[in-house]
């Protein structure tokens, strides 16, 4: 097993330092995060246009280069190379924790394959805003990020998680936003959700209530900016066994037919239903050992 420090005040070489920026409000950038881009060699962005306007606001001038979705494989390697090198490395995305719901996980999983420190930095994320302002139950929760584009697999995503009883997170764009509520309301049914968009921006936005007000909302409402979706946990499905309809004695008779002694079925049928075995053994009428 292999083990690493985590903890690093300043810039060490060979690093890739996994910097948070921010969701919205440009003040949410924290001093270590700033300090940090400030002082490796380089700045991985998903899209360095974007970053730049960052850089600029915090006057940080540390070379940017693309990393995204459609050249991650090649500038993995020549990341992979930098940081082998001994250069220090600061991965960010558009906005938020770097690895959650955008390709930085693959080149994170890369450095930890070669041994090369990997440092996370704390700061901004969506989905824990949208579920702390939720008002919903935060205490156990699930995020999923963005479902299925197509219709019939955001379905059949959506069945898989009908009954999970904890709060659930996904993510989803405004141009197919009415047509998961939509999807959500035909599998999940009516339940208590909030709906969240513009987070830490001036005319940031919470939606609470029942999925089926929602709906409607969103089919009046022009929709603008990407929205984080909290829904309530569904109900468990009760557990079915082929000996729900049979009484004691006739679950232990079933196994007595095929073959097992009377007290052998005994025990398999108290292990099978949870009970005490002089339950069983009272209602088949067996003298217990």
């Amino acid at each position: 097993m292999k083990t690493q420090k985590s903890f690093r005040g300043h810039k060490e070489e060979g690093t890739l330092y996994i910097v948070p920026t921010p969701i919205g409000n440009l003040e949410d950038m924290t001093y270590r995060a700033v300090h940090t881009l400030q002082s490796v060699d380089k700045i991985a962005a998903e899209d360095t246009r974007n970053t730049k306007k960052l850089t600029r606001h915090y006057d940080i001038d540390t070379p940017l280069i693309s990393y995204h979705e459609h050249n991650r494989k090649s500038r993995a390697e020549e990341l992979i190379a930098w940081l082998g090198d001994g250069l220090s490395v600061a991965l960010v995305s558009d906005a938020g924790m770097p690895g959650i719901s955008d390709p930085g996980e693959e080149i994170i999983n890369q450095a930890v394959a070669e041994d090369i420190p990997v440092v996370v930095l704390p700061g901004a994320n969506a989905a824990l805003v949208a579920l702390v302002g939720s008002g919903l139950p935060a205490e156990h929760f699930f995020y999923y990020g963005f479902l299925p584009r197509k219709k019939k697999d955001r379905v059949k995503e959506l069945e898989t998680w009908k009954n999970f009883p904890e709060t659930m997170v996904f993510y989803e764009s405004p141009h197919r936003l009415k047509q998961m509520t939509q999807d959500l309301y035909e599998v999940f049914g009516d339940r208590r959700v909030s709906f969240a968009r513009e987070l830490t921006k001036q005319y940031e936005e919470f939606l609470r209530g029942d999925l089926s007000d929602v709906l409607t909302w969103v089919e009046e409402t022009e929709l603008k900016g990407e929205f984080c979706i909290v829904v309530e946990g569904g109900e468990e499905e009760e557990k079915s066994f082929w000996w729900d309809s049979l009484t004691l004695e006739e679950h232990v008779g079933s196994y007595v037919e095929e073959g097992l002694r009377d007290k052998e079925a005994v025990k398999k049928v108290a292990v099978e239903r949870g009970l005490p075995k002089r339950e069983v053994y009272r209602a088949y009428h067996v003298e217990e050992d």
